[in-house]
């Protein structure tokens, strides 16, 4: 054992020499800050206030990590969440919008109801038309025009201009996929680099995929943007600038890098965290299911549970509070986890824990009187009868374990949660749960880079702080994805965006055409700020000569030839997994027509093939079907390594 001290010590002795960092600081939680005037006298410290660097010397792999959870919970903690909150799928309820006024100046009236009519939902006949043309164009592009490799003018390079985009979810990836990279120098900030497909996440939590297999790399989705591995901070309206921070390793210390980023255009496509509607305890108790490192907590957390609820000497009361396991929300995100979790119960629980299954619950609680919310009032029925369900063991010997009446999942609707505990979860109505895992998945609320933005482009009383009324934290953006104040040089789409004419669900399906739809503008040369006209931002104007057939046909359908379509959304249905190999299909052919209704089987086909077919690569469908049969075939993996 001194041996062993004694090489520790060495090496300890050695890493603080090279470092030349004085040995009581070395290892104490003070050398955690920038530049500080009790370090002023060390010749470090003062490279460290030059640089803007914060400094440890400990394993660099755990150095990292703690510096990356640093800036993450810096730059996901929020004052007064309750003001935000967006519930899971949903559309906000808006205020009812007053017709366009009067207006004795007959330019100004002109542009107006040019606008009002152009941002009128075009006819459902003419935008498939101009849908299936737009796919065509796009498959003709990748196919035969266009490589996006640089053209050279006079043997040089011409200027690029700037786009820098913000996230690398849904939309930032339908956007890289499909615009136009020889005409524009592309650069994506994110604190990860890779794209996550998120409905699978509950899979991921349980075992039936693994992480890997829902992600793909940012440089993989295109090669020719520039990605920053980096959190954005800051956003500066008037110098078009970004500050970001970052961390970097080298050798045995790593550090948070402070650097700036100029735009010429900027894409705002965060997203939107987790809200815990200020709720005590929610953001100290609970998992929520946002990111990869979520589902790796989540499952690590079951299988943490089981093992310590094996342990002898332990009542049967509690067992069955550490075998309780609560999701707070019923919207898809909810109810996804918790089929999966009733699914991992049923069909690997009697393999690994026979003995244990009697004291498993799972509780879905939820706020309003029903589940599902964006979903048919028939298939939120069915939904509630699949949960509800007895659980089905194939093993009769399993079977006979359980008492009578066994409920495996319970449905606690009309329940609001008052506060969480590291044991309890306190509901409205006075009574508590005792509980060993509780997931959080109630609702979306903005990032701090969000509301830093809303708060440059202006104070009380500018346009963009008088839409929060609406928007609720989200940025204000008009039916052309343009920032509210933003002078056309700052676009926004997806969950950190609300379109003020007509407000979008919170999914992936919107943040996806939302993306493509910002891809094709830019690509086809669209001047996003053509000017102001009597205090009215322009629509884009078109700067090509010529029209694809789906431009002409927008232009047909707003009688308008001289400005760009608005955005329209194509609502294609949604989707929803309710455990026991059934899930819910909603599939909307027509905007004001009866939706086609799917359940059981059925709709557990429509699912998978639905979710294999919209990963973004080949590899994600090999990987993600390998996953299903290695999970039908030899069950989940519970393995700790």
């Amino acid at each position: 054992m001194g041996i062993v001290d004694c090489r520790v010590g060495l090496v300890a002795a050695l890493l603080l020499q090279a470092a030349s960092i004085p040995h009581s600081l070395a290892f104490s939680p003070i050398a955690n800050t920038r530049s500080s005037s009790a370090l002023a006298p060390s010749s470090v410290a003062k490279a460290a206030s030059a640089t803007l660097t914060r400094l440890y010397s400990v394993a660099p792999k755990e150095e990292e990590r703690v510096l990356r959870k640093e800036i993450a919970e810096k730059n996901s903690k929020i004052d007064n969440e309750e003001e935000f909150g967006v519930i899971d799928g949903t559309i906000p309820e808006e205020e009812e919008k007053e017709d366009v006024p009067e207006v004795a100046d007959s330019s100004k009236k002109s542009l107006a109801v040019q606008i009002q009519r152009a941002t009128k939902p075009r006819a459902y006949p003419l935008f498939l038309a101009e849908k299936a043309a737009g796919l065509a164009e796009e498959i003709a592009f990748k196919t035969f025009g266009s490589s996006s490799e640089d053209i050279y003018v006079n043997g040089e390079l011409p200027t690029k201009e700037k786009v820098v985009v913000l996230g690398t979810g849904w939309g930032a990836a339908a956007f890289l996929k499909d615009v136009d990279m020889s005409k524009y120098d592309v650069t994506v900030i994110s604190p990860r680099n890779f794209f996550l497909f998120t409905p699978m996440l509950a899979g991921a939590a349980t075992g039936t995929v693994e992480y890997r297999s829902i992600t793909e790399s940012v440089r993989d989705i295109s090669k020719k943007a520039n990605f920053l591995e980096a959190t954005a901070t800051e956003i500066d309206p008037e110098t078009f600038t970004i500050t970001c921070e970052s961390v970097v390793c080298e050798g045995t210390s790593c550090k948070i890098n402070d650097f700036t980023v100029n735009y010429d255009k900027l894409i705002v496509t965060v997203g939107a965290q987790t809200n815990t509607f200020g709720i005590p305890g929610v953001r100290e108790h609970c998992a929520f299911l946002k990111q990869v490192e979520d589902a790796r907590r989540i499952r690590t957390s079951i299988v943490n549970l089981f093992e310590r609820a094996n342990i002898p000497g332990l009542s049967d009361d509690e067992r069955k509070a550490i075998l309780t396991f609560a999701v707070i929300g019923a919207g898809p995100t909810g109810i996804e986890f918790a089929s999966e979790l009733s699914d991992f119960v049923e069909q690997d629980g009697p393999k690994y824990y026979p003995n244990l299954l009697r004291f498993v619950r799972i509780k879905v609680i939820e706020a309003s009187s029903t589940v599902l919310a964006p979903f048919d009032k028939s298939l939120q029925q069915e939904a509630i009868r699949q949960l509800t369900s007895a659980p089905k063991f194939r093993d009769p010997s399993v079977a006979n374990l359980l008492p009578e009446q066994f409920k495996l999942t319970e449905l606690l609707l009309d329940s609001g949660v008052q506060e969480v505990t590291d044991e309890t979860i306190k509901l409205s109505d006075g009574s508590e749960i005792r509980y060993g895992l509780a997931v959080w998945a109630a609702g979306n609320g903005p990032l701090p880079i969000t509301l830093q933005l809303i708060d440059s482009l202006g104070g009380e009383g500018s346009e963009q702080k008088n839409a929060q009324d609406i928007a609720r934290g989200r940025l204000a953006i008009d039916p052309w994805l343009r920032v509210i104040g933003g002078e056309g040089k700052i676009l926004a789409y997806g969950d950190c965006s609300c379109i003020m004419d007509g407000q979008l669900p919170a999914t992936a399906q919107v943040a996806s055409q939302q993306g493509e739809y910002l891809a094709k503008l830019l690509s086809r040369g669209y001047d996003m700020n053509p000017g102001v006209e009597d205090g009215i931002l322009i629509p884009p104007k078109p700067t090509a000569s010529d029209k694809t057939l789906s431009e002409s046909i927008a232009a047909f359908a707003i009688q308008n030839g001289e400005i760009a379509a608005p955005f329209q959304f194509l609502n294609l249905g949604i989707l929803a997994y309710t455990g026991g190999g059934s899930a819910l299909a909603q599939l909307q052919v027509a905007p004001n027509g009866e939706p086609v209704k799917s359940t059981g089987k059925v709709g557990f086909g429509l699912w998978r093939s639905v979710y294999l077919t919209k990963q973004v690569s080949l590899r994600n469908r090999v990987l993600v079907l390998v996953d299903w049969l290695k999970a039908q075939a030899f069950g989940r993996d519970i393995t700790r390594v």
